[in-house]
């Protein structure tokens, strides 16, 4: 598996570049060298944007200036095309932060990533992190009412490095009946798989019939796409839900070093929020809810919280979740 993620590409999604080029382009932290604050000069902050989107850095900025003002140091955004870019790059020590789904996070892990989890996403003052995946079909499809349906038919998959639209999935299909394990062969042996890329393409593939059926996140259906537009209530009916999952997280590379790292939590934790980073003039009202899933902000998080996405991967037996 290994070998296979280090194969894919990693583009910033304005340039055709592979890994290699992309990620020796990023700073990356250098421990030989740190600011008055204990912070490298530049930090390389990576992530992967849940829906279609040309420039996902806006969503980040508050972040982004944020981060600046706190440690010292430039912040340098990529915007990656998959999860196994951002992961590669911590490998590689040129990716010094990165937001990832619970899936991406294991999985990093998993293959020699070391980081450290500082926060997980929540999307309202007070709540708490997590989310749901969703089985999606259109409301006059009567012809797939429950994951058991999902057999014989074009599937919507958002990334095989998705946690919500693909892992958990594939649990809910082998509970179902549909496929066996969450392997290729057994997927594409049971249904025509079809990676979408993102959460909204995968919805919107649905919508317009390109797909029978498909999986996308919960708010991303709820909430983002019909305050966008995208999806009218009633477009789309939900004929399965995962159990909670555990919030996407931002995590630091190791290499940081466990002083920038405690440093760093502390910053995501108490100050990554829409309050605080309106108050400091950093943006206003909506503008103020960071990363593309709208977030109001971040919470503590331990490694603990992605057990779940660990026995998910058991279940599975998927490839995707192995080293």
């Amino acid at each position: 598996m290994k070998s296979r993620i280090r194969a894919r590409a990693f583009a910033v999604a304005t340039v055709a570049a592979t890994a290699a080029l992309v990620l020796s382009s990023c700073s990356g932290s250098d421990p030989g060298a740190a600011n008055d604050q204990g912070f490298p000069d530049k930090i390389s902050l990576a992530a992967v944007p849940a829906e279609n989107s040309a420039d996902m850095k806006a969503s980040y900025e508050p972040l982004i200036k944020l981060l600046e003002k706190e440690t010292g140091s430039e912040v340098e955004f990529v915007q990656a095309s998959d999860y196994a870019g951002v992961v590669e790059g911590m490998i590689a020590d040129n990716v010094d932060l990165a937001f990832f789904g619970p899936f991406a996070y294991v999985v990093a892990g998993i293959n020699g990533a070391k980081l450290t989890p500082l926060g997980a996403v929540i999307s309202e003052e007070g709540g708490q992190p997590g989310y749901q995946s969703y089985g999606l079909a259109r409301s006059d499809n009567a012809a797939v009412n429950g994951l058991a349906d999902f057999a014989g038919k074009k599937v919507c998959f958002v990334d095989p490095s998705s946690t919500s639209g693909f892992l958990y999935p594939t649990a809910g299909l082998i509970d179902a009946g549909v496929i066996k394990s969450g392997s290729e062969a057994d997927i594409s042996a049971a249904m025509t798989p079809i990676y979408a890329g993102s959460h909204d393409a995968s919805a919107l593939s649905i919508k317009s019939g390109d797909c029978d059926a498909g999986f996308a996140f919960d708010s991303m259906v709820d909430k983002t796409m019909i305050q966008k537009g995208d999806l009218a209530p009633g477009d789309l009916k939900t004929v399965w839900k995962s159990e909670m999952i555990a919030g996407s997280v931002v995590a630091a590379n190791d290499s940081l070093g466990p002083e920038a790292i405690a440093k760093l939590k502390t910053i995501i934790t108490e100050k990554a929020n829409a309050k605080v980073m309106e108050a400091d003039g950093f943006c206003e009202g909506d503008a103020c809810l960071i990363t593309d899933e709208r977030a109001w902000g971040l919470v503590p998080v331990e490694d603990s919280a992605y057990d779940g996405v660990r026995k998910v991967c058991e279940v599975t037996g998927s490839e995707k979740c192995k080293g």
